[in-house]
């Protein structure tokens, strides 16, 4: 059974709608704050005040935080204030890093009234990252990169390429105009006009991030100017054309 007490002077509310409000049990709180490691459940109160001459039916729900209830709905009587325990678990897999969301109340109305809930998950910071899908095309090389750590990373991005005579292509470390979030999967591309007509070549692409985050991939091509070879009618179909034979490597 939920607790109820008679109010005197109500509380203040970190939320109000149509004179019954919605607060962090025991005043003096304007949001909700907790903190723990994945799979930890977290325990508070909420109050639902109605300070009104009639009664108020009202249903509570998380809104961007997974908080379970021990009433989600309930009737206030007038001049009552229900006290509402519920609890938050942090999910399994849940990185590092602050989360935001909101306890909800609608009365039958329609009206709302939300709590702001600030989380903060625990856990080791972990910098990890992987180059994957490596490719050179006619005049661009394009490649996947893939967030496998727990903090956002900014990428830095290094590429080369060595021919048959030396060194053709040779681009310094790069910050990447993007921030990757933990689990994202990115394509990006580089483009290479200036491109040889005639050789073949081997790619190393380089990526780093802060915390020590690091990968390489690489990959072999030839190019060939079809159009010297038959005369210009391959040239007129398909242009320079690209023989890729793909080798995949990683050192993370």
């Amino acid at each position: 059974m939920l607790p109820f007490a008679l109010l005197g002077a109500a509380p203040p509310a970190a939320a109000r709608t149509g004179g019954w409000s919605l607060a962090p049990a025991g005043g003096g709180r304007p949001a909700f704050y907790a903190e723990g490691v994945p799979g930890t459940v977290l325990r508070d109160t909420v109050s639902v005040t109605n300070p009104g001459r009639t009664p108020v039916a009202v249903r509570l729900r998380g809104s961007g935080v997974p908080a379970v209830f021990a009433r989600a709905g309930l009737r206030i009587p007038p001049r009552t204030r229900a006290e509402v325990p519920f609890t938050l678990t942090v999910p399994g897999d849940a990185v590092p890093g602050d989360r935001t969301g909101a306890l909800v109340a609608r009365d039958a109305h329609g009206r709302t009234a939300t709590v702001p809930v600030r989380l903060r998950v625990g856990g080791p910071a972990l910098a990890a990252l992987t180059v994957e899908h490596l490719a050179v095309h006619a005049d661009r090389i394009t490649y996947e990169l893939v967030n496998r750590g727990t903090t956002v990373l900014v990428p830095r991005v290094a590429v080369h390429a060595d021919g048959v005579v030396g060194r053709v292509l040779d681009r310094a470390p790069r910050t990447l105009p993007v921030r990757l979030p933990p689990g994202a999967r990115r394509t990006f591309g580089e483009p290479w006009p200036d491109r040889p007509v005639l050789d073949a070549v081997r790619v190393r692409l380089t990526v780093t991030a802060t915390g020590g985050a690091r990968d390489t991939a690489d990959t072999s091509a030839t190019f060939v100017p079809w159009d010297a070879v038959t005369g210009g009618s391959a040239a007129a179909a398909a242009g320079t054309a690209v023989l890729l034979r793909r080798r995949r490597g990683h050192r993370a």
